[in-house]
């Protein structure tokens, strides 16, 4: 079953079950993959909408870091059940341990050892990585602390 597909069927099921926080993150899913769909004038693949759903776990993360500093936790708590909601629809993330090792092994292939070259070491990662449900941050901060 895509993606897709699965969306709209638990879309129906929380619509049936009527729950309303559920109902709501899929339609923002969809929305989001709708418009990226108008963007690129073509239908999305499983991949493509991943990425898509990784830009709104970005998003809610941010958000809920805000609601933080001014001390709202209700409406950060409300963002964090919208981000396990949506990471429900990706593809499981890596280890900690697989990421390193991937980058290791991306670092020895270019054998890049400055940081002045950090933007090809990330390009071939991000390569290896597509697909994948990974935060870009996370990936940077792992290239530049095995750079230094």
């Amino acid at each position: 079953m895509s993606l897709h597909d699965r969306l709209t069927e638990d879309l129906k099921l929380a619509m049936k079950s009527r729950d309303q926080l559920r109902m709501d993150v899929i339609r923002m899913i969809k929305a989001a993959v709708l418009n990226k769909e108008v963007e690129l004038k073509k239908d999305l693949d499983d991949a493509e909408m991943s990425r898509v759903m990784t830009t709104l776990i970005k998003q809610r993360r941010e958000s809920v870091e805000q609601f933080e500093k001014a001390q709202r936790t209700e409406l950060a708590e409300k963002e964090r059940k919208e981000i396990s909601i949506i990471e429900a629809y990706l593809p499981k993330a890596l280890s900690p341990q697989e990421l390193e090792q991937i980058v290791a092994s991306v670092l020895t292939e270019t054998g890049v050892h400055s940081l002045k070259e950090i933007g090809a070491v990330m390009k071939a990662v991000m390569a290896r990585l597509a697909g994948q449900a990974v935060d870009g941050k996370q990936v940077s901060d792992l290239v530049k602390a095995k750079l230094k």
